[in-house]
């Protein structure tokens, strides 16, 4: 998959087309990409996403703005993983976001990518003031030669799919129905950095996993695999908050206990996949009361697994 950082003055070739954060990649945004590349393959034009980071309300409501789902790594991959050609990146910010819906659909969609077919939402709005929808964009594509489909929300088990629901059954600790959501057990991806070697101390050594935002959809002790290493899923025990025992005021840290593994890591790209939460974080009396409650996590992790 190509990826662009902004947006061409001019492409190099007609493109098919749809428009979205895409964070989380769930089963509403899989039919989506599925529909785009089925197009862009009649067509025989390149199938394209149009992204934005930051997300839009990062920009204007920081301290409101949702948890990310999906680090813009792991966004990419996802899209290239549903067959998506190429990737579209626009800075959002302020000043982009003063740009009528007249101008995203003539100059951006129109003149600059020659985007000749675009996918968007039904409840998808765009513009200086969000004064763009999808009526908008059929009008003018009409004028300007651009075939224009919706899709309506996708719903699954009774429940409209999209990315609040996901965040709110993670939050919630419901992982089985956000797998449910996804398609796929959640899952957070990063490098393996070296940590304060406590769990190692305590008999427990983990692997640390970077993480790319301070705000983690979920918390807690959790049942999971860590994956990426030489194309195995090894079952673990997760730990994902800000480790109250041992810290004050620490910021949110992932770590993972793999089961029976003795190997040095540090550096490695992995997936940690999310597969049943144990318990909420704890600030325990001491050590000793933190290194039994670990022991138990383990045994635990372990049950789930095998009861599977």
């Amino acid at each position: 998959m190509l990826i662009y950082r902004g947006i061409p003055a001019h492409s190099d070739t007609p493109v098919a087309l749809t428009i979205g954060n895409f964070d989380g990649i769930h089963l509403g945004h899989q039919a989506m990409l599925a529909r785009l590349v089925k197009a862009a393959r009649e067509l025989r034009l390149p199938s394209c996403v149009m992204t934005f980071e930051p997300h839009p309300r990062e920009v204007f409501t920081p301290e409101a703005a949702p948890a990310r789902l999906t680090s813009l790594r792991e966004k990419l991959e996802l899209l290239a993983d549903y067959g998506v050609d190429r990737t579209y990146i626009l800075r959002f910010n302020r000043q982009f976001a003063q740009l009528g819906a007249d101008d995203f659909i003539r100059d951006l969609l129109y003149r600059r990518l020659q985007a000749r077919w675009v996918l968007i939402g039904d409840d998808f709005r765009f513009g200086a003031k969000r004064a763009g929808d999808l009526h908008l964009l059929e009008q003018l594509g009409g004028e300007l030669g651009i075939q224009v489909a919706s899709m309506h929300s996708i719903v699954h088990d009774e429940l409209r799919v999209s990315s609040t629901a996901v965040r709110e059954a993670l939050a919630d600790g419901q992982l089985e129905l956000a797998a449910r959501l996804l398609g796929r057990p959640y899952s957070i991806s990063g490098r393996v950095v070296h940590g304060d070697k406590a769990g190692r101390e305590f008999g427990y050594p983990t692997a640390n996993i970077q993480l790319k935002h301070n705000k983690p959809p979920l918390a807690g002790i959790f049942a999971v695999k860590l994956c990426g290493l030489d194309g195995t899923e090894l079952p673990g025990a997760a730990s994902l908050g800000i480790r109250p025992t041992v810290k004050q005021n620490g910021k949110p840290t992932l770590e993972v206990h793999v089961f029976d593994f003795d190997r040095q890591i540090y550096g490695e790209h992995v997936r940690v996949d999310f597969y049943h939460k144990l318990r909420d974080e704890k600030k325990f009396a001491g050590l000793d009361e933190l290194i039994a409650a670990i022991g138990q996590d383990v045994k635990d992790a372990k049950a789930f697994f095998l009861n599977r």
